[in-house]
């Protein structure tokens, strides 16, 4: 029982204590839900490289590498604009651009950074480790709604026209498709065949793959990369470019076809790490023990 009442105390002291030092109360936070999650196994997959390729000085096509990607858990659903919201009100996180909506729909108008800031706090609360997919992840999980870079210019192939054809309709049928920027309810686009909820709806989801510039040599091998960081991918009905302060898919970035007409996410759980609180215990259980055998 002292163990307990000392955990108890200590966590207590940790939270109140910085708001109790300044004459304040505590802010109250609305409690996070457990984020629903959806195994993506293990798998080998055809999986065109993110970046601008360039061979002889001319945008080329991306090449097609076979990757394998180990086995991961993503959240079903993209983040909620309520669920975002309560990192706001904990000052975790900056407001989005998002308008209000008495709806439970994604959160929008985020760019990268207010991503990664979501993920720490969502860490931070539930002694669990979140964070954004990578590309390779966010294609595994999107499955045959994954989008790649379907409409780049550069993946014409001389020799066979039909997929100059092909992009052409494509980009023709994008332009064609009415605008609809409204976030919608969770589950309005359904699922893909994994169960992932959403994914190529009309909500685009930041990645942590950095953007690259590659230069290829003559037999189509990599001759030199330039990676900018300061530029993320995004991944849904096709594959964007944006730089991380943008929250208007519109407003800036490099997409090619139309441009996202919206900005969010979703998070990966990395399992096999100590939780928070049981870091903390363990922590406080060793340091009761030294203090007995003293």
């Amino acid at each position: 029982m002292a163990i307990t009442l000392l955990e108890a105390s200590f966590t207590s002291a940790a939270l109140v204590a910085p708001a109790l030092a300044l004459g304040l109360q505590a802010p109250s936070v609305p409690p996070v839900p457990a984020a629903e999650t959806v195994t993506v196994a293990e798998q080998v997959l055809d999986f065109p490289l993110p970046g601008e390729f360039l061979a002889g000085g001319r945008p080329t096509a991306a090449p097609t590498n076979r990757e394998r990607v180990a086995a991961f858990h993503i959240t079903k659903h993209q983040v909620s604009l309520a669920d975002y919201q309560r990192c706001v009100v904990a000052g975790a996180c900056t407001a989005a651009d998002a308008r209000p909506t008495q709806d439970d729909v994604p959160v929008t108008g985020v760019n990268w950074m207010d991503a990664q800031a979501y993920a720490g706090w969502y860490s931070d609360v539930t002694g669990e480790k979140w964070r954004l997919p990578t590309a390779l992840e966010a294609a595994a999980a999107a499955g045959e709604r994954f989008g790649g870079e379907a409409l780049s210019v550069g993946a014409d192939d001389p020799n066979n026209p039909a997929v100059r054809w092909i992009r052409r309709y494509r980009e023709e049928a994008a332009a064609k498709r009415p605008a609809d920027p409204t976030p919608k309810p969770p589950g309005h686009y359904g699922p893909n065949s994994l169960g992932v909820e959403d994914f190529g709806g009309n909500v685009w989801e930041w990645t942590s793959t950095c953007y690259s510039r590659v230069t290829l040599d003559a037999e189509g091998g990599i001759e030199s990369v330039v990676e900018n960081c300061g530029v993320h991918v995004l991944e849904g009905r096709h594959r964007a470019y944006m730089s991380n302060f943008v929250r208007d898919g519109k407003s800036g970035g490099c997409a090619v076809g139309t441009p996202p007409e919206n900005l969010g996410f979703r998070l990966v759980r990395d399992d096999g790490g100590i939780p928070a609180i049981a870091a903390l215990k363990a922590r406080l259980r060793s340091v009761i023990d030294v203090f007995r055998h003293s």
